[in-house]
């Protein structure tokens, strides 16, 4: 009955149908994923609910929640703010740079009484939205080769370089390939493709040597050599993947890794908190956190492809990309396949900002999936959406 409803206009906007289309395998998936990361962090934290592990399960219901509830919302108001949504992000951007707080080195931070956020969280969502609407309005042409990309070239670009500028290379680093990601899928000239990767190539080792700050550089070096300096710069790669290799095929179990519960192993809670994975629960562990994240990215790239609107496929695949560079990055940085640049790993890790953005992302996915019939039109005018 859910199914025959669909095809009809009018009982799509119902609730109860609205809800019967949500993707609930998606949904446990991702709580599966959560739920490790729950027990691990009750691990880590001395077999105790604080500090962390209690909190972790309370953002994940509430942003559970918060996510069902945006997988409700019809695509059009997600399109209609995709622009203000960017813009707001950069001028906060824009703020971090005048008035930003400042911690361990870097100004990244607002603080508006009580409440600390950080912005490039946000940008992630906002340019992936910003990007799938222009491309939505855009002529085939447009988006294939022609002097208009310079456009959603340099909407990717303003915040890379305000992030890059904090500094903030990880999240820099996720903008301008979820930024690329999206102009990719919308149909990019692939001679276009070809020039860029081999200019970008090209610009690594100037970029390393004359861009690049010196903890960064060092940083950099630090991973191509990590055993120069064991108790310094490389102390964060050499105790991961003594963590990681100690843990075997199974694990020593909960609460017996040493290097996690000795405090070894360097922020364990958070970037690092996949060797805790593999020191506890082992190989077989850490092979079932990437089959549920790879999972979990096959399903939501599934459901970009049945989206009958152009933006709605691409606002999927671009939340999509951010989530597994995500898990990309930050998987490399653990096994010491990349330099350490503070990317945690997304819904496993500890941390309000990235859960909450992550699955506000989520939700829009959730809500291509539920409005997956609806067409969008492609106009430049706000109220024509609501035709």
């Amino acid at each position: 009955m859910a199914e025959s409803a669909m095809t009809r206009r009018g009982e799509r906007e119902r609730y109860d149908i609205k809800l019967l289309q949500v993707d609930w395998g998606f949904a446990l998936v991702l709580a599966l994923i959560a739920g490790i990361g729950a027990l691990v962090l009750y691990s880590v934290g001395g077999m105790s609910w604080e500090p962390w592990a209690y909190n972790h399960v309370l953002r994940f219901g509430l942003c559970f929640l918060f996510m069902i509830v945006l997988a409700l919302v019809d695509l059009r108001w997600w399109m209609l703010l995709a622009y203000p949504a960017y813009g707001v992000s950069l001028l906060l951007l824009v703020a971090v740079e005048l008035v930003g707080d400042v911690r361990m080195g870097a100004q990244r931070w607002l603080e508006i009484g009580s409440f600390s956020m950080q912005p490039s969280e946000f940008m992630k969502l906002s340019i992936v939205m910003a990007l799938a609407r222009w491309y939505h309005e855009a002529g085939t042409k447009d988006a294939v080769l022609s002097w208009k990309l310079l456009i959603p070239f340099a909407m990717i670009m303003a915040p890379v370089l305000l992030v890059a500028h904090q500094p903030d290379l990880g999240t820099a680093m996720l903008i301008l390939l979820t930024g690329i990601t999206v102009m990719i899928v919308a149909g990019l000239d692939w001679r276009i493709i070809g020039t860029a990767a081999l200019g970008g190539a090209v610009a690594i080792p100037f970029f390393v040597l004359f861009v690049m700050h010196d903890y960064q550089r060092k940083r950099v070096l630090t991973f191509l050599n990590p055993e120069a300096d064991p108790s310094g710069d490389g102390y964060h790669i050499l105790q991961s993947k003594i963590a990681i290799g100690s843990g075997g095929l199974l694990g020593k179990g909960l609460g017996l890794g040493s290097q996690s519960q000795l405090s070894f192993l360097p922020e364990k809670h958070t970037d690092f908190i996949l060797a805790a994975v593999g020191e506890e629960l082992g190989f077989l562990g850490a092979f079932t956190v990437f089959a549920l994240y790879a999972l979990a990215v096959f399903m939501a790239l599934r459901i970009a492809s049945l989206s009958h609107s152009h933006f709605g496929r691409l606002a999927a695949a671009g939340v999509t990309a951010t989530f597994a560079l995500y898990v990309l990055i930050n998987g490399a940085m653990v096994m010491g396949l990349a330099p350490v640049v503070g990317v945690p790993q997304p819904l496993l890790s500890y941390g309000g900002s990235v859960m909450t953005t992550v699955m506000i992302g989520f939700g829009l996915v959730m809500g291509v999936k539920v409005h997956r019939y609806q067409e969008l039109p492609r106009t430049q005018s706000f109220l024509s959406h609501f035709e």
